[in-house]
């Protein structure tokens, strides 16, 4: 997998590379309930750079990603499944989440309020993102200064 010119993700002879430069975001409902949940900003960007070496487990189209995320102390399998905003090579923005033991999916309304949600963020520019990252609509996870 890899990232074309246009920041989508392709599969010719499916290769994988890496989506240099990527920004990862929370906005405050997901900052909120990885905070209850006690999952790390280190989680998220261990998740996002699973995604840039192509590693997605489910594309629902449209720029929203769903991706398993484990609990702490635990395993995917039993963990939690987050719903991201993705460009690869651009940026991430986790948005919702949800134990797997509590719900089996979403439903198709959500999925759709979801693309449409991705198809506002993901046009941003950098003054729009600067600027609900000001406003606290997003908070920006800074993956370069974890470690």
């Amino acid at each position: 997998m890899f990232c074309n010119t246009q920041g989508y993700i392709s599969f010719p002879g499916w290769g994988m590379a890496g989506c240099a430069g990527m920004k990862v975001f929370k906005n405050k409902w997901f900052a909120r309930f990885a905070r209850n949940e006690a999952i790390e900003d280190e989680v998220l960007c261990a998740t996002v750079a699973y995604l840039e070496r192509g590693l997605i487990d489910a594309d629902l189209g449209g720029g929203v990603i769903k991706q398993r995320l484990a609990r702490p102390q635990g395993g995917k399998s039993g963990g939690f499944r987050t719903i991201l905003l993705f460009r690869c090579g651009d940026r991430a923005i986790f948005v919702y989440a949800f134990a797997k033991s509590r719900r089996a999916n979403l439903r198709r309304d959500e999925v759709v309020a979801f693309k449409r949600l991705a198809s506002e963020f993901l046009k941003y520019d950098a003054a729009a993102l600067a600027k609900a990252v000001a406003s606290g609509a997003l908070i920006e996870v800074l993956c370069d200064e974890i470690g």
